[in-house]
């Protein structure tokens, strides 16, 4: 699969060539994420950092807080590591200082070791460096300790003329099973395919920036199908994963999506089908992705209204749980409808007095069918407190899984009462 990189200098976005001069500079990095980060993780480095010559460390936390990003350049202690981890990465790229000593500090599944190589042997200190460390060596002493390899062939990076499918071979096999990405003059889907098929994913830069190369072209590129009229099932789900529904994509609704971020699909009755257009019931796409077997897509998507052509929010009937219970709360604040609801909404100091009756009856609870009860009626009022306050439970499960991200953690300790 393809990782789209975005390369940082002076807080802008750029490619070089040979990591050496300047071929592109592509302005602000921020567009280029919300657009790059629908197909899953973006790879950003900070170029400046690398070489030592400052960092854009605020400008690429910002980035960290609009998608999935593996951060790299100038990371060369423990220190520097753990707060990247604690500031919202997804992964961090390790080059010169992925020491077995440093890895083992590390959670190994959130590092990527980088390995910069000209003809076979490491560069060093943002590709200036040369060493005389043997690329296939380095993988093999270090495949064990992370999570990954991010290796760059240096004298092809930035020169759209193609990668070299039999060196990034040796380095698959070296790492026997760890994963690999392979980085340098990949320009052509077919290239993103062929690494896919020996089990590496393809990182892309220039191709995407000068247009040789599109992002949806880049992504469609491992997928297959045995479909006669070579449709991709895709399966349709909200933010929280909840499917919606199942449709079809072909190459041309799946390059549109991608573009314009929008729920668009193949309908094998009337062809191309822009969720929505008619109905209202239109979608926002956040991100889509492929199954194991590439042959099946997933769409999350920002749904407003039902999915269903019945108006039902999914293909199955309405869906259940907290989620449902969330979003009814959340309309009743904007309708300002009568009832209990709209009455706690309306008066923080009661709502506020019951949160707090609630969490202290459920503190106060043994028995396991009391816990649940005392429970649903916490959860009640904190999901009225979420609407008064304009939020959702999406995003306490997305603060959730920032936190589940973190690696330095606070003692527990209970707080004095005020």
């Amino acid at each position: 699969m393809i990782v789209p990189s975005i390369d940082i200098s002076g807080g802008i976005a750029v490619q070089l060539v040979r990591g050496e001069s300047v071929a592109v500079e592509a302005g602000d990095p921020r567009p280029i994420m919300e657009r790059f980060s629908v197909v899953g993780e973006v790879a950003v480095i900070d170029i400046d950092a690398a070489r030592g010559e400052g960092n854009n460390a605020d400008l690429i936390k910002e980035l960290c807080a609009m998608g999935r990003v593996r951060v790299g350049g100038g990371i060369r202690d423990l220190a520097t590591a753990m707060e990247w981890l604690d500031s919202g990465a997804d992964k961090i790229i390790l080059g010169t200082t992925a020491t077995p000593e440093l890895l083992a500090e590390l959670p190994k599944e959130r590092v990527v070791v980088a390995l910069d190589a000209r003809e076979g042997k490491v560069a060093t200190h943002g590709w200036r460096v040369q060493t005389d460390l043997d690329l296939i060596d380095q993988v093999r002493r270090l495949r064990d300790l992370c999570g990954g390899f991010l290796v760059t062939f240096v004298e092809l990076e930035g020169g759209l003329r193609g990668t070299d499918m039999s060196r990034a071979g040796e380095v698959v096999a070296a790492a026997d099973g760890t994963p690999v990405v392979i980085a340098g003059g990949i320009t052509t889907a077919e290239e993103i395919a062929s690494l896919d098929d020996i089990g590496a994913d393809a990182q892309v830069g220039m191709a995407l920036y000068t247009g040789r190369l599109s992002l949806a072209e880049a992504f469609a590129a491992p997928l297959t199908t045995d479909r006669n009229d070579g449709l991709w099932p895709t399966v349709v789900t909200d933010e929280s994963g909840a499917a919606l529904g199942l449709a079809y994509s072909s190459g041309e609704t799946l390059a549109e999506a991608i573009e314009a971020r929008v729920g668009v699909y193949h309908s094998r009755k009337r062809g191309r089908w822009l969720k929505g257009e008619t109905s209202g019931a239109t979608q926002q796409l956040i991100a889509v992705d492929v199954d194991c077997d590439r042959d099946t897509l997933r769409f999350t998507v920002r749904q407003e209204d039902g999915f269903c052509h019945t108006a039902a929010r999914t293909c199955w009937g309405e869906d259940q749980g907290l989620q449902r219970l969330d979003r009814r709360l959340r309309d009743i604040a904007v309708a300002g409808t009568a009832g209990n609801t709209a009455r706690l909404l309306a008066d923080g100091e009661l709502l506020a007095a019951k949160l707090i009756e609630e969490a202290g009856e459920l503190a106060a609870e043994g028995s396991a069918g009391r816990v649940v009860e005392e429970a649903a009626d916490l959860v009640y009022f904190t999901l009225v407190k979420l609407a008064s306050a304009g939020a959702s439970l999406r995003d306490v499960e997305l603060e959730l899984e920032r936190r589940e991200q973190l690696v330095t953690r606070r003692g527990m300790t209970a707080k004095e009462p005020s």
